[in-house]
């Protein structure tokens, strides 16, 4: 049984920077992201990098704010959210999968609220 931990999320003003972690349990080659959702709204997907980190994408609302990369041991991704707005206020899901497409996720964390205040 795969099982993914979050940690990191908390409440910040517009404009201040968070640092979301997620470390993946077992030893499969994973695509690991992460997405969110809103109070009200669907599931959306953020960000997703490749097993060898090489590869990466984001949805364009985070381009230039948020940073996916993974740690040494591979199985632990970190997100950096720089500038963030009210609207990235959601509970944000790690994920993880074996299909190469980061948008398809076989494994979920708990997620992690993050609340940016205006």
């Amino acid at each position: 049984q795969v099982q993914l931990v979050e940690s990191g999320g908390g409440l910040v003003q517009a404009g201040g920077s968070l640092r979301l972690s997620c470390t993946a349990s077992g030893r499969r080659s994973f695509t690991m992201g992460w997405f969110r959702q809103a109070p009200g709204k669907e599931r959306e997907f953020v960000v997703g990098i490749s097993w060898s980190g090489g590869r990466t994408s984001y949805t364009d609302s985070v381009k230039g704010r948020f940073a996916i990369s993974r740690g040494n041991a591979k199985n632990t991704v970190y997100l950096q959210m720089n500038r963030l707005k009210p609207e990235d206020t959601a509970v944000y899901f790690c994920g993880a999968g074996v299909d190469s497409d980061p948008s398809v996720m076989d494994y979920w964390g708990k997620g992690t609220l993050v609340t940016v205040s205006s």
